[in-house]
């Protein structure tokens, strides 16, 4: 099942998942197009934002507006839905309405492989981006270890650029997947001074020993997490 959070009041752009997209608002278009992968849900925090998800006939439930992360939100989700604790949940950002259907198709597959090794927690992406497009603190960087675990998470640029790095960077995709189980006991887990640092709640699975497999895709989409972002989507993909 994929599930989708979606929080109104987003700090750096407010209301965003509001934001018209081919004359939706963001975060319908985002689960519409999930629906060609699999079962969606929609975990909001907001009443009338749910009362759009059911005018477009898109499953969601309503969850705390307290939540400080989407994996906490989706939690709850979970718990609401009555997950059984080996179901496989995708977690696909609702500011990621561009993420291509068949990266995510293929990052299903990708998981339900990588979740036979027991040493996986949960899984991830990324790609291969260039030097200055790092520059952006809102592009979260990932180095990894030579089985595509992860070993760092940053909004710096890792690894660090000497002049003979030729290289690409990989920036990661805030796309997730797990099983109930192991996000259950991820919600557990205190958050980590690392995660705090960084304000990056994958941190607190690696400070705490869990393994994150990562899975290189190619993909054009931009995540919109600030008013600049959504203008360069305008300005990519076309007038909406």
């Amino acid at each position: 099942m994929i599930i989708i959070p979606a929080r109104l009041k987003s700090s750096r752009f407010e209301n965003k998942i509001l934001c018209e997209i081919h004359n939706l608002p963001m975060f319908i278009y985002t689960a519409k197009k999930m629906q060609e992968v699999d079962e969606v849900c929609v975990a909001l925090d907001d009443e009338e934002v749910l009362k759009i998800a059911q005018k477009h006939n898109i499953k969601a439930v309503l969850t705390s507006k307290n939540h400080e992360s989407g994996t906490d939100r989706i939690n709850e989700a979970c718990q609401i839905l009555n997950l059984n604790e080996n179901e496989l949940i995708i977690n696909v950002q609702a500011d990621e309405p561009f993420i291509e259907t068949q990266n995510i198709k293929k990052f299903k597959e990708f998981s339900q492989k990588s979740f036979e090794d027991e040493l996986c927690f949960m899984s991830s992406c990324y790609k291969e981006v260039d030097a200055k497009a790092c520059d952006d603190p809102n592009l979260v960087k990932v180095v990894t270890d030579s089985n595509d675990y992860a070993l760092y998470f940053s909004r710096s640029k890792i690894p660090y650029e000497r002049a003979n790095y030729k290289q690409n960077f990989k920036a990661h995709l805030g796309i997730y997947a797990y099983r109930v189980k192991n996000l259950q006991e991820f919600c557990t887990l205190k958050n980590s001074a690392l995660e705090e640092c960084e304000k990056l709640e994958q941190l607190r699975a690696l400070e705490n020993g869990k393994k994150i497999k990562m899975l290189k895709i190619q993909s054009q989409s931009i995540g919109i997490d600030t008013k600049e972002d959504y203008k360069r989507a305008l300005a990519k993909f076309g007038s909406f």
